[in-house]
């Protein structure tokens, strides 16, 4: 896609958010991206500021019954508080945030539904911290292809059939990339 500004052209900048990671950003061409089943992806952001970000968390709660060294960022009050200091820190104020939540599909049936235990634990985090839940898709029982400019608070969310296999892996696999490997795109 590309955005005309005047009589120039510019790319948009897509940045692909997998489990565990967060990122905040200011720029109007910046897009994130993510492709969620039972996990959430929480896009915040401060539109009188201009900035907002996007996490991709795995499981609720904070990981306190974990085994020692696990990744935090896969748990939902590291991943919020994350993203929630991320954005102060480059002048958002909390007053001013809203947040869509997407995410917490129930996968699998008959096991235990760890969608919708995000999505809960998702909406009442938000509640807590009295941030606006404005918009989003939560529970269900497909997976989503999540797009969010963080500049403005927009968000595209496509549905996807047929492809529960993939986007569990997707949700379990960090995929390894050389640094030297530039831009890549999953989907």
């Amino acid at each position: 896609m590309t955005l005309l500004t005047g009589t120039s052209a510019r790319q948009e900048r897509k940045i692909n958010i997998v489990q565990g990671e967060h990122y905040v950003d200011d720029d109007p061409h910046t897009v994130l991206t993510t492709i969620l089943g039972s996990c959430i992806a929480a896009c915040i952001w401060d539109g009188v500021a201009g900035i907002g970000g996007m996490n991709h968390f795995l499981l609720p709660g904070d990981g306190s019954r974990r085994q020692p060294g696990g990744d935090a960022m896969r748990f939902g009050v590291h991943a919020m508080e994350l993203l929630l200091n991320a954005l102060l820190r480059r002048g958002a104020q909390k007053s001013r945030m809203k947040a869509k939540l997407f995410g917490g599909a129930r996968m699998i049936k008959g096991l235990t539904d760890i969608g919708e235990m995000n999505a809960h634990f998702a909406e009442g985090f938000l509640r807590e911290e009295e941030i606006n839940l404005v918009g989003g898709s939560l529970r269900g029982d497909q997976g989503r292809r999540i797009q969010f400019w963080p500049h403005t608070g927009r968000a595209r969310q496509v549905l996807l059939s047929n492809e529960t296999d993939s986007i569990l892996r997707s949700e379990r696999i960090r995929p390894q990339m050389p640094t030297s490997a530039g831009n890549v795109e999953l989907f």
